[in-house]
């Protein structure tokens, strides 16, 4: 099965995460907080603030996909991922959201940005994410009462998805001489998926 890697093709005008789509099951497999109330019990830190936390892009994590008899997996770097999430603000993207991928949603917005530098003292770890080093998390405010009621409260939707457009850059080659620490981490995850493609 291949295993690809996505990339930003900075010399592309359409590069980049376009909006965030609030999903039931998140490809990255991580479901969000929602900060509310006591019917959420995920966590409860103000009862009106009605903001949805979570991983937004996970680095070096291979998610299955298929398209058709073709059957992959994609994994996007700690540098795709930094890349991505700045690419995201400085294009004004924040305000962009949809539902489950198919649906334009107004009244969702981005109000917190950042990524995972530190495995005890992060933002995450205080709402029991244990996301790794490099994850872009993020915070979104919802102001829409149709999302609230009918898909958070509801538990419909539990994560975040990507929407956006990256070029793919194919497996790595296996000669780790002069490779950086962060495609010797690329490497070892390839060989990870193949080990458990052949195991099971």
């Amino acid at each position: 099965m291949r295993i690809v890697e996505l990339i930003l093709d900075e010399d592309q005008e359409m590069t980049g995460i376009e909006a965030i789509s609030v999903v039931e099951n998140p490809a990255i497999e991580e479901d969000f907080v929602a900060l509310k109330a006591e019917e959420i019990k995920l966590a409860e830190v103000n009862k009106e603030k009605r903001i949805l936390m979570g991983a937004l892009l996970i680095p070096n994590k291979p998610i299955y996909r298929r398209s058709g008899e073709d059957e992959y997996y994609i994994y996007f770097s700690k540098d795709t991922v930094l890349k991505a999430s700045q690419m995201y603000l400085m294009k004004g993207n924040q305000n962009n959201s949809t539902l489950e991928h198919q649906y334009e949603l107004s009244g969702l917005s981005l109000v917190e940005s950042w990524i995972v530098e530190d495995e005890v003292h992060d933002k995450s770890r205080k709402y029991g994410m244990e996301v790794p080093i490099g994850t872009w998390m993020g915070a979104v405010k919802v102001n829409n009462d149709d999302v609230w009621e009918n898909y958070v409260k509801t538990g419909k939707v539990k994560g975040f998805s990507i929407e956006g457009y990256f070029a793919d850059k194919m497996e790595r080659p296996q000669d780790s001489v002069g490779m950086s620490k962060e495609e010797l981490e690329a490497n070892t995850l390839i060989e990870q998926i193949k080990s458990l493609l052949k195991d099971g």
